[in-house]
């Protein structure tokens, strides 16, 4: 109770004198009851906690009675205690150096704004020029010295604290300042006082010695009282007008300052959003062409351009376009604050215009992506397709060579009955033997019909080629067919056979075209894509090895064959040839092939073998990359999940959740070397055309993708808080206030998915003690939720709420101080403008100022109305 006597000057009950405890309670509840009667409001604060020796409580009442009867009265400009009381710290220190008053913590740590404000009211008690600002404690100290002893101050504060705690308290030291406001502005007051009677007095004599006769004054019983009167308020004009231009002046520098800034912002994003657009602009018609190259080696190069755009030219561009993204939302935020109208950019530049532009991008890029991995698989098929073609048309070609000529000849006319029927014998081989190339000739087809169809580049010469072969087949078939019937016709009258040549002939052919058949599958060429197909090669390649004992056990048997033709027609000495007339496979043939079949079988061996470690090194490629990749996809997908619950569950001071964020962004930047490694083993995988991984899910582009929303998640997050730390200093938010606003928003998120529905924010605005009609509502709606999305973001919600209790400058402020500069006038001149305002904001003003037309007008007159009404949106200036 002695305590509110002597902060307020006035007289309280008379206190109980018990030491009972219903007597302190008492007491104390006095004090209470005294406190609301100044319109105090007391929250949670009891008699009992203060009796019991609460501390936190009573701290908060002791900060409670100092705030209401020392900082509330202080009023500067019509602005709120705090506020005021800062902005009269900030123009008394302004011509001092290295003093920037910004807060009511950080900017008094050095000692000098104490000092300045000693300095600027009291010069003879300091001399601000030796201070150093090195030696923090040294001022502060040297500063509560000279309050204490000369303006009787106490100290109540601890110099080693204020400079050894990262941020000194705010509540202190602005109750420690306040002190200097009410000594000094008592002090002034006094003044201006005797400045007013000095005046009077100093009236009173030069209207004796000017204004009227030297003697009218003191011989007149009553001397003029108007003309007195008038020479006095002479003085009283010329003393006031120029406090009150200095104080437009003000005003006026700092709404023009906001200004200019905000233009430098809006420019600043106009440039980087046509930069980025045009990037884009150019490399979507990159990504969509689709021209299909004819070699290999040419899409490996287009494949080699596509990976440095991915690696080198877009990861610039993805930092341009979040950074591009933060510099709008800070710009938007920017402009609430200083109740401007909002930035909208040129057409075709916003933010979700870029985002589209992205979008097809990235569409394209996929696009892109998948048509090169097709169209490489595509003419690597077609290689393959169109040597097997060759190979298979060459060797269908040397068997047909000459074949038509032979069906051609008539030598069974002049040939005797074993000559005749050899021939028929030699002809049944030879249906046999065609029958046998049937299968040769349709898998020809085949494969010519597959080129046509994969677009193959030299479709027209395989076509020809194929076109020829069917045509010399189908005339084989014809001319088999006649000479068959020519040889049935004669057979009547030939009976003469060779049953040896021709049991050679009927077991040499199948097996001659065995050998044909085996050589192809032996010097064919394999494609495969993982170790069971190999497998798979080498399995049938092993199984065709087992057959080669029964395959040895008939060559002998078809040389042995021969061997006794040859030992009968020794035997018999007979004159005709050992040439076997119905077979045109020969021993030594039959030798040289056999001798190439069992050379091409180790080579074949050779080609699996290697194959089959190429398959194991791809799969090792293959497990390697999912190791990291089945790490690093859950692990983007985790940090997600954090970055989003940290945004909702956070608490505490937004530097702090800043500096947790930062560090969430620092981890990130720091796993990069990890995505990188990732890339290095997909380049890899890629290089050895590997197409698919079995032992994970994720690709490379899923985890590209993650890793780009994580960095952009991360980045909008922090922009997030760095918004709310700028809305919270400029609009004087205490820390308290933010927590309440994150309390509130925490509370009625039901979803805990950090944005509150309709009905959400409806309840919550209730609980704040709204009295919503659906016409207000719907009025609060159009601020927090333009767009129309249905949902508050905490940001639209802070932005409400801020609006909702802050005061902000208008048009109407700014004109009036305009009009104070010019003396009443609607106009303003070039000259009062450089006179009043510092030259680069007095250039900006009559750069932009438009010519004044209206009445009075006078040759270079601006008018400041219009200007000022467009600094806020409110005209088409």
């Amino acid at each position: 109770m002695l305590l509110l006597e002597v902060i307020s000057g006035e007289r309280l009950p008379k206190p109980d004198r018990g030491k009972m405890r219903f007597h302190k309670i008492a007491n104390v509840n006095k004090a209470l009851d005294y406190i609301a009667s100044k319109g105090v409001k007391l929250v949670s604060i009891g008699a009992e906690e203060i009796v019991d020796g609460n501390v936190k409580m009573t701290l908060g009442m002791i900060w409670t009675i100092i705030l209401r009867f020392a900082i509330q009265d202080i009023s500067v400009e019509e602005t709120s205690a705090k506020e005021g009381l800062l902005l009269w710290c900030q123009r008394k220190t302004a011509p001092y150096r290295n003093v920037n008053i910004q807060n009511f913590h950080l900017s008094w740590k050095d000692g000098l704004g104490l000092c300045a404000l000693i300095h600027r009211h009291r010069p003879d008690l300091i001399d601000y020029s030796k201070l150093n600002k090195d030696d923090p404690i040294g001022n502060i100290n040297l500063a509560m010295e000279i309050a204490e002893k000369h303006l009787d101050i106490p100290k109540m504060l601890d110099a080693e604290d204020v400079v050894n705690t990262a941020r000194p308290d705010e509540r202190a030291i602005m109750t420690y300042v306040s002190c200097y406001y009410h000594a000094f502005a008592g002090a002034q007051k006094l003044l201006e006082q005797h400045l007013r009677d000095e005046l009077i007095s100093c009236c009173l004599i030069f209207s004796v010695s000017h204004c009227l006769s030297r003697t009218n004054i003191v011989n007149t019983p009553k001397p003029d009282e108007r003309a007195i009167m008038t020479y006095v308020s002479c003085f009283y004009h010329a003393f006031a007008g120029a406090e009150q231009a200095e104080t437009a002046a003000n005003r006026i520098c700092k709404v023009l300052a906001v200004n200019q800034e905000n233009e430098r912002l809006m420019e600043e994003y106009e440039r980087l959003a046509s930069e980025l657009l045009e990037w884009i602009r150019r490399t979507i018609p990159w990504l969509e062409n689709r021209t299909p190259e004819k070699t290999m080696q040419a899409m490996q190069k287009k494949l080699e351009d596509f990976r440095d755009y991915r690696r080198k030219h877009k990861p610039p561009k993805v930092q341009e376009k979040c950074q591009l993204e933060i510099n709008f939302n800070t710009l938007q935020t920017k402009l609430r604050i200083s109740n401007r109208p909002a930035f909208m950019p040129s057409e075709g530049k916003m933010v979700s215009d870029i985002a589209g532009a992205w979008q097809r991008l990235e569409q394209a890029e996929k696009g892109y992506e998948e048509w090169l991995l097709n169209e490489i698989r595509r003419l690597e098929r077609l290689e393959h397709l169109a040597e097997k073609f060759r190979q298979k048309a060459s060797t269908h070609e040397q068997w047909a060579y000459g074949k038509e000529q032979s069906l051609l000849q008539k030598d069974y006319e002049s040939a005797t009955l074993t000559e005749v029927r050899a021939m028929l014998r030699k002809h049944e081989a030879f249906e046999s033997d065609l029958a046998a190339h049937q299968d040769r000739v349709e898998q020809i087809a085949a494969i010519a019909q597959e080129l046509n169809e994969l677009d193959y580049h030299d479709a027209a010469s395989v076509n020809d080629r194929c076109q020829k072969i069917c045509d010399q087949w189908d005339s084989l078939g014809t001319l088999t067919q006649k000479r068959r019937e020519a040889l049935e016709r004669t057979e009547k009258l030939l009976e003469t056979i060779d049953q040896l040549h021709l049991e050679f002939a009927k077991r040499a052919a199948p097996f001659n075209n065995w050998m044909e058949g085996a050589m192809e599958d032996l010097q064919d060429m394999f494609i495969v894509h993982s170790i069971e197909e190999i497998q798979s090669l080498i399995s049938a390649h092993d199984q065709f090895k087992a057959t080669l004992p029964e395959a040895d056990g008939e060559r002998q048997a078809i040389l042995s064959i021969q061997n006794e033709v040859e030992k009968v027609i020794q035997s018999y000495s007979m004159r005709i040839s050992a040439t076997n007339p119905y077979s045109t496979v020969t021993v030594e043939e039959i030798r040289s092939k056999w001798e190439k079949v069992k050379q091409l079988v180790p080579q074949r061996d050779q080609s699996l073998q290697e194959e089959l470690a190429r398959q194991h090194a791809n799969e090792r490629l293959r497990r390697q990359f999912a190791a990291q990749a089945n790490v690093i996809g859950p692990w983007i997908q985790t940090k997600m999940e954090e970055i989003a619950r940290s945004s909702i569950e956070m608490t505490g001071p937004l530097e702090d959740q800043m500096n947790q964020l930062k560090q969430y962004e620092h981890n990130i930047i720091n796993y990069k070397h990890n995505i990188d490694k990732l890339e290095g083993d997909h380049q890899l995988i890629q290089e050895a055309l590997v197409f698919d991984n079995k032992h994970t899910n994720y690709t490379m582009e899923h985890i590209r993708v993650g890793w780009e929303l994580l960095l952009t998640t991360i980045a909008r997050t922090i922009n997030e808080v760095e918004t709310q730390i700028l809305t919270r200093d400029a609009k004087g938010i205490t820390q308290e206030q933010m927590n309440d606003f994150r309390a509130s928003f925490n509370h009625f998120d039901r979803r805990k998915n950090g944005l509150m529905d309709h009905d959400d924010f409806r309840a919550c605005l209730i609980s704040m003690g709204y009295d919503l009609g659906e016409a207000e509502f719907a009025r609060i709606m159009s601020l927090v939720d333009p767009n129309g999305q249905g949902t508050v973001t905490f940001q639209s919600f802070i932005d409400f709420m801020t609006r909702e209790t802050a005061d902000t400058d208008t048009a109407e402020q700014v004109i009036a101080s305009f009009r104070i500069l010019a003396s009443d006038k609607p106009y303003i001149l070039a000259d009062e403008l450089r006179r009043e305002l510092p030259p680069e904001q007095a250039q900006y003003c009559i750069k932009r100022m438009p010519p004044y037309t209206g009445p009075g007008s006078v040759p270079g007159a601006l008018d400041y109305t219009s200007f000022s009404s467009a600094l806020y949106g409110e005209s088409d200036l």
